[in-house]
């Protein structure tokens, strides 16, 4: 006999819908064709090589003020485009440097953050929970703002970015100020992706079925790949507790949210038409956040883009100096 199945909770079913909502207005503003035929490799894969970019001004969760609403006007997108464009102008050319005080920053020819909104027209990559905004537990913030206050008194308390180790998983697809292109590369039984930002790459056997022993815990997690029809599932689990889920500015609340060893994260990479791919991934860390939530990129093709080295490495000068400048205040105070 047949044992009676735990009906599903009517907040799943919302979830479930709203995130399906959302990706097939995603492929809506994308271009998708009806007619659009997936290249295809001599082993009838989908053939997704090639270089991909996601810069762009897109907040990483939705503003405030914009509520529910999962998309912008094109009115409302020339207006940002624009504002961010100005912003960028004034801050240029307004660098005032005191002695003794903050050097300041890249200006923005050293940096490739993007000019446009995602090509979706989305106001958040956050695309579930409704609101645009990652669950966040108040334990996860305070200890992120722990870190942040306390980057003068030790290395560990610094982004595993900022100490050029990685950027780990979901973080390397999330774009940030400037190295936001990622090379996929493919055979019968492989699939790779060459980030360019702090040179991470991962190779996936498409014959692996199984994670290694939980044991195992890595920076970038252990990932099983697949194909399910025109769709690349990217399933990655057995991280270690030292990482973060976005490590860039450009995370906003998210930077500096540090994942647990329990982090679970599904990327799904979906090719809806010759110049775009579409990732989607969802991220399920009960210890950080009160619930999954997702989020939804399109990448870009650009043929004419190169990607070079990040001579990035642990133990730079950075981290460093910052740590000297700790000890220096400590000297100002104590005298």
């Amino acid at each position: 006999m047949l044992k009676s199945l735990n009906p599903i909770p009517n907040r799943m079913i919302r979830q479930v819908l709203t995130t399906l909502f959302v990706v097939l207005q995603i492929l809506s503003g994308t271009a998708l064709s009806q007619d659009y035929v997936v290249p295809r490799l001599d082993n009838g894969q989908p053939d997704f090589q090639g270089i991909w970019t996601n810069d762009t001004i897109t907040p990483i969760e939705r503003p405030e003020e914009l509520g529910d609403q999962a998309f912008l006007t094109d009115d409302e997108i020339s207006a940002m485009e624009q504002r961010i464009a100005e912003r960028r102008e004034k801050s240029d050319s307004n660098v005032a440097v005191e002695a003794g005080g903050n050097v300041g920053a890249y200006n923005q020819i050293w940096l490739d953050a993007g000019d446009t909104v995602l090509s979706s027209g989305q106001t958040s990559m956050v695309v579930d929970p409704p609101n645009g905004l990652a669950p966040i537990r108040e334990s996860a913030l305070a200890e992120r703002d722990f870190y942040f206050a306390n980057v003068e008194n030790d290395y560990i308390y610094h982004t595993v970015w900022d100490r050029c180790i990685t950027r780990g998983v979901p973080g390397s697809m999330l774009p940030a100020g400037y190295n936001n292109a990622y090379r996929f590369m493919q055979t019968e039984k492989s699939f790779s992706i060459v980030y360019e930002m702090i040179h991470d790459v991962r190779t996936f056997s498409l014959d692996k079925a199984e994670h290694v022993n939980e044991k195992i815990r890595l920076w970038m997690g252990d990932s099983v790949a697949r194909w399910e029809g025109d769709t690349l599932v990217i399933e990655t689990s057995n991280f270690n507790d030292r990482g973060m889920i976005a490590n860039s500015a450009a995370g906003g609340r998210l930077k500096g949210v540090p994942a647990s060893d329990q982090l679970q994260v599904v990327e799904r990479f979906t090719r809806i038409n010759e110049d775009t791919i579409l990732w989607e991934t969802r991220i399920d860390d009960p210890v950080n956040f009160s619930a999954p939530f997702s989020i939804s990129i399109p990448l870009t093709r650009d043929n004419e883009y190169v990607m070079y080295e990040y001579a990035c490495h642990e133990g730079n000068y950075a981290i460093k100096n910052i740590l000297s400048a700790g000890r220096a205040r400590e000297q100002q105070i104590s005298n």
